[in-house]
């Protein structure tokens, strides 16, 4: 059942005295400053373009970056009223923005619809503006869709994925607009950062999961 992936950003156990760690408080620099993202292959003339809001978009980078049949995942900003915004002031909740991710993927080995099966596994749908101990609009679950097609998808999609779960399913679905990339430190971060608490205890978890590599 789809529920049974539906745990999205949990959050860590606390040590006595332990400050929380959330995506939110804490974006330490990735630690190797030096280490560049691996180049992504170009896109073929068939490619189609996916953009999803999920709550932390280092948590759903990480999973559709090993999904078959995605060719390219970018972390940015997207649904929100401020040009080119910084993740500083998309976290004020002030600018409209969700975090998302923009996923590439080849049609011919990955359709639209199973695609968004990943979308329905990998995080939360009925909590609104929240994922685990992430909190705020910019956290939203969304689809931004790229055309009339992929509308319909999204709709089906939903209405298909609403009997795996115990609560109404709040995920807006809404017309894509301007993406914003993410500052680079955000882009690949989780195969950067493995060895941050973010990663250890939040991400790990999802991927473990899913049943993919950790």
């Amino acid at each position: 059942m789809l529920l049974a992936f539906a745990s999205a950003c949990v959050e860590r156990p606390i040590a006595p005295g332990e400050a929380t760690v959330s995506s939110s408080q804490s974006k330490p620099a990735p630690e190797k400053q030096e280490n560049q993202l691996a180049a992504s292959p170009e896109a073929p003339a068939a490619s189609e373009v996916a953009t999803l809001g999920a709550g932390c978009f280092w948590c759903v980078e990480a999973v559709y970056q090993q999904i078959p049949g995605v060719l390219k995942v970018e972390s940015g900003y997207m649904g929100g009223k401020t040009p080119n915004p910084s993740y500083e002031e998309v976290c004020t909740g002030t600018t409209g923005h969700a975090e998302v991710v923009q996923v590439t993927f080849d049609p011919r080995r990955l359709s639209y619809p199973k695609l968004l099966e990943s979308f329905w596994k990998l995080h939360d749908p009925t909590t609104l503006n929240r994922q685990g101990a992430d909190v705020g609009t910019q956290y939203r679950s969304a689809i931004f869709y790229h055309s009339a097609a992929q509308r319909e998808a999204a709709e089906r999609s939903k209405s298909e994925a609403a009997s795996h779960f115990p609560s109404p399913i709040v995920t807006e679905i809404t017309s894509a607009g301007t993406f914003y990339q993410a500052e680079d430190y955000h882009q690949n971060y989780y195969r950067l950062n493995k060895r941050q608490p973010y990663c250890q205890f939040v991400i790990r978890p999802k991927l473990e999961k899913l049943g993919l590599e950790k």
